[in-house]
């Protein structure tokens, strides 16, 4: 299954944009479910899918619902230890979703469509309306980080004692975890292991929606760098409400030359890794589907005039363009591995480029990480055992070593042309021997 993850600067219209994107691929034949925790004018407000027109369906993420589900979920697994503290259970009725719920119901949704736990099923096309670009990628780096945590806090190979629990609790003088946290554990790394797959399947990308103007190419420029730091491939940036050029009127002309100057820009800096689409302004608010039609540039209506506007040619590719099925099967890590080619130890598949011997002979691996953008006064790395823990200002990741890689001491680092090259040199105590 295809998906398209939508995001943008707050305010620029990414929801409108999501919802037209999933309509114009509906009309072309796509079987589409759009998702979006925002009301879409036109659009049922069910929790299932529904459907809005031929081809395409919608459903709603309710954040408070599914917060109240999984809390009175946890209350009745946690029953034993609560009734032995004699604590009080909760009413669905009294419960509040906290701060962060909106994002863990949005990966309980994704990790719905990726298993096809919809009755409708057979989905061509998954649209869906991430929140404003900031909270977008903290929430695509959620499952990884999360899968993390549960494997330092609850590592599997504990479970194995659990024969040895009641014994060790009374050698330490403390409770060990029960059974049924570690199941909670491992139920929850499976779901959020789906999600995980789902973000960094080949078919999946993102687009992004922004309203041209110098705010707009900021948030960008510095999104850029976090997109490039977590892998994410942007299919399309889409230049959303672009006003008609060659108007009469002063003050609107100044506008629209505003516009086409950031637009400009953004051909220079996305194209031709991504497609740069030009959606009009309709000079009100899109309502319903019928005005969403309007928005796809590619579908018939390539003039201003077909929106209302009045205007001359416009340019565009359309809202359907680079929704091309991309084959199963996980994308390849942003980073790769430049090593001699006589060096072995490496894990087969490693994206890998041959480069010579370091001056004084000794082979030395490079691993290289596009990050455009980045400065080298924001960038913070630190290897940690068998990971590195790369801060590039408002962006965080811990990244696994490849396995050769661990058998390295780092020998230093770059930050050249925008592509981060860390240096190790192998451990002679670590590294296979070759005859």
């Amino acid at each position: 299954m295809r998906t398209v993850l939508v995001t943008g600067p707050g305010g620029a219209g990414r929801t409108t944009v999501a919802a037209a994107t999933a309509l114009a691929a509906a009309r072309r034949g796509r079987r589409t479910l759009l998702l979006s925790a925002d009301a879409i004018p036109g659009f049922p407000a069910d929790t299932e899918p529904a459907e809005v027109a031929d081809g395409l369906w919608s459903a709603r993420i309710d954040s408070g619902e599914h917060f109240r589900g999984e809390l009175l979920a946890l209350q009745e697994r946690a029953s034993g230890v609560l009734d032995l503290l004699g604590g009080n259970r909760l009413d669905g009725e009294e419960l509040t979703e906290l701060p962060g719920s909106a994002q863990l119901a949005l990966l309980h949704t994704l990790r719905r469509a990726a298993e096809g736990d919809w009755p409708e099923g057979g989905h061509d096309l998954l649209v869906v309306d991430l929140p404003p670009l900031r909270e977008a990628l903290a929430v695509l780096a959620l499952p990884e980080q999360l899968r993390r945590y549960l494997r330092r806090l609850l590592p599997q190979e504990r479970q194995a004692a659990r024969a040895l629990r009641p014994m060790l609790a009374q050698l330490a003088g403390v409770p060990m975890p029960a059974q049924w946290l570690y199941e909670a554990a491992a139920r929850k790394d499976t779901e959020l292991a789906a999600v995980q797959a789902l973000i960094e399947d080949r078919g999946t990308t993102l687009r992004l929606v922004a309203e041209p103007g110098p705010a707009a190419e900021d948030a960008l420029r510095t999104a850029r760098t976090g997109l490039a730091l977590h892998g994410l491939r942007v299919d399309t940036l889409v230049a959303n409400r672009v006003l008609p050029r060659h108007s009469g009127d002063p003050w609107f002309a100044a506008l629209a030359a505003q516009q086409e100057k950031t637009i400009d820009h953004w051909y220079e800096e996305w194209v031709p890794a991504a497609a740069l689409c030009e959606v009009p302004h309709l000079g009100r608010d899109p309502r319903g589907p019928d005005d969403l039609a309007l928005l796809d540039t590619g579908a018939g209506r390539t003039v201003f005039e077909g929106a209302g506007t009045g205007g001359g040619p416009f340019e565009g590719d359309g809202l359907a363009a680079e929704l091309d099925d991309r084959g199963p099967g996980r994308a390849d890590d942003p980073w790769w591995i430049e090593a001699p080619d006589a060096l072995d130890g490496l894990r087969p598949g490693a994206r890998t480029v041959a480069a010579p011997r370091s001056g004084d002979g000794d082979p030395v691996l490079v691993w290289c990480l596009p990050l455009p953008g980045a400065a080298k006064k924001d960038l913070q790395l630190v290897r940690r055992g068998d990971e590195l823990l790369l801060t590039v200002g408002p962006f965080h990741r811990i990244v696994p070593l490849e396995s050769g890689l661990r058998r390295c001491t780092v020998s230093g680092a770059a930050l050249t042309d925008g592509v981060l090259r860390v240096r190790f040199t192998p451990d002679p105590g670590l590294w296979p021997r070759t005859s």
